[in-house]
């Protein structure tokens, strides 16, 4: 038996909103303006997750000798440059159908949430900008620092089906484009873990963690959540 979808939880960056790459950049900035001189290929593994933890694991991965003030020092600067993206940059945008499809599942009756990797006032700046909760597009969003562990946990997810008064996560559907949304779908329950190609995951990664499903843009939403 097919359950009547209540909820939908939706990545940021890459599954709602462009990222040509901008977030992998910046993150790979901060590091090399505090000495360390990585490349946009040593991010990748770490879109997605939530941004402080991702500063300690690259540290530990090129086997640096660290301290708490400089993971604060590299995230502070990531995520300066990402306000500062995301609150002017003409080029940041959500994808063509974002918003419509945003309306057409609301209209079926569907919550649309949010979540991300990006701490809350980088969530902040994006909602604000783009007028989602004003515009009643949106319901609700959380940010990985507002939960103890972000993704691949399901606690944000696990939050948001809180506060929509949900209990059932077969009711529930995750929609990302990197690895760690799908797992993160998979250990809330979700009984749609969706797969997007429009971010930072090849369609090889993605369907390696095997999602209910896979698309290229968000418009076949409509057709596979009713």
């Amino acid at each position: 038996m097919i359950m009547p979808v209540k909820l939908v939880v939706f990545d940021i960056a890459g599954t709602t909103l462009t990222d040509d790459g901008f977030v992998a950049n910046a993150f790979k900035n901060a590091f090399v303006k505090n000495g360390y001189p990585i490349s946009i290929q040593d991010t990748h593994p770490y879109m997605g997750v939530k941004k402080i933890v991702a500063v300690r694991m690259m540290l530990e991965e090129l086997g640096a000798k660290f301290n708490d003030d400089q993971v604060e020092n590299i995230h502070e600067d990531f995520v300066n440059a990402m306000i500062d993206f995301y609150e002017y940059d003409p080029s940041v945008k959500p994808f063509n159908d974002t918003e419509a499809v945003f309306e057409l599942l609301k209209e079926k009756g569907m919550r649309i949430s949010l979540n991300t990797g990006f701490p809350k006032v980088i969530a902040d700046t994006i909602v604000k900008r783009f007028q989602w909760m004003d515009r009643n597009l949106v319901d609700d969003y959380i940010a990985s620092d507002e939960v103890e562990n972000g993704r691949p946990a399901s606690l944000m997810i696990e939050q948001l089906m809180y506060r929509a008064g949900i209990d059932d996560p077969m009711l529930v559907a995750k929609v990302g484009d990197t690895t760690v949304d799908i797992e993160e779908g998979q250990k809330a329950g979700c009984y749609y873990v969706i797969a997007v190609t429009t971010g930072s995951g090849t369609k090889e990664e993605l369907l390696d963690l095997g999602p209910t499903h896979l698309i290229d843009s968000l418009s076949e939403l409509i057709t596979i959540l009713k």
